[in-house]
């Protein structure tokens, strides 16, 4: 028996509580919602879907490209409209980006249709990870340490609406979607469920 198919079993009576629902990552940018996202789904057997990369495949532009045509609020807009349609389609891991749980109708969708993970982390893991990639429209800024500290200012309070928070940090991805599976059955299994896994 693979380690894989013991993990899938093991997962089964989360995956019962879940139902039709999808885990859905939220936070800022670089806090590794992408890569967490992936390791959770495989974990459970779940697919994954990237909602920036769906948005890029049905508007066949690029996530910078929309920002710079058509502005943060219409491609805001598109964000909600995919996100809503992939919510349609549990269960699943769902990866957003950093603005999409700042919209009222797009947070009550995931809370209707979803369990909301929210990966925090500190500023400087956060700016760390960005640094490696240049397609990040909000950062392209003279100070792009202060436009990550006024996200975070901005978008915390409404993260931490999130049903299961789960600190982000330097430690290897295996490690954290671990803790990130624990909480979510921590969520949603009794308690004495949880206790056995």
């Amino acid at each position: 028996m693979t380690a894989a198919k013991t993990a899938r079993e093991d997962a089964a009576p989360l995956l019962d509580a879940l139902g039709q629902r999808s885990i859905v990552f939220v936070g800022l940018m670089g806090a590794g919602k992408t890569a967490i996202g992936r390791k959770v789904a495989t974990t459970l057997g779940l697919s994954f879907l990237d909602s920036d990369h769906e948005i890029e495949a049905a508007s066949r532009m690029t996530v910078p490209e929309l920002f710079e045509r058509y502005g943060e609020a219409e491609f805001r807009a598109l964000e909600q409209r995919v996100i809503l349609r992939i919510l349609e389609h549990g269960p699943q891991v769902l990866s957003t980006g950093g603005g999409a749980y700042m919209n009222d109708q797009t947070r009550a969708a995931i809370a209707a249709n979803g369990l909301s993970v929210w990966l925090k982390a500190d500023i400087d893991t956060l700016m760390d990870r960005v640094a490696k990639k240049q397609n990040r429209p909000l950062l392209k800024n003279a100070d792009p340490r202060a436009v990550m500290a006024r996200l975070m200012d901005e978008r915390y309070p409404i993260y931490a609406q999130a049903d299961v928070t789960v600190l982000t940090r330097d430690e290897r991805k295996e490690v954290i979607a671990g803790e990130v599976i624990e909480a979510v059955a921590e969520r949603l299994l009794p308690k004495a469920e949880a206790a056995r896994r």
